[in-house]
């Protein structure tokens, strides 16, 4: 599966949780999600049609909510309109297994990422 049409399109949620496997047996017995470990602190899931992932966090927030990222094909572009949009780059570009990506925070404090596979 490429990535053909998914510039600024909503690509991966992720979860913080701070149990994995209790994440892995209520998804996969409540929707049949499947996973890829990804050493102790990080799950992907893949539901049939969107892949995700659980991270583990020491602290979650019933109230937060998942990390949405956003696909883009030129991350310093992406990166660039948001700061001249009001807003607010909270973790500058960094690498990961697979690509790289950027958080950034929305005018009223919401927290998304952008990532790369390039």
């Amino acid at each position: 599966m490429g990535t053909k049409g998914a510039d600024r399109k909503i690509d991966y949620i992720e979860f913080n949780v701070t149990d994995i496997e209790s994440a892995k047996a209520f998804y996969g017995a409540a929707f049949g999600w499947t996973f890829t470990d990804y050493g102790p602190d990080y799950c992907e899931f893949q539901d049939g049609r969107l892949t995700g992932g659980f991270a583990r966090a020491p602290n979650v927030s019933p109230g937060g909510g998942a990390l949405v990222i956003l696909f883009a094909d030129v991350l310093e572009d992406v990166q660039a309109q948001i700061e001249n949009s009001a807003g607010k780059i909270v973790k500058p570009i960094f690498s990961f297994p697979g690509g790289r990506r950027f958080h950034f925070t929305d005018p009223e404090g919401y927290e998304l990422a952008v990532w790369s596979d390039r």
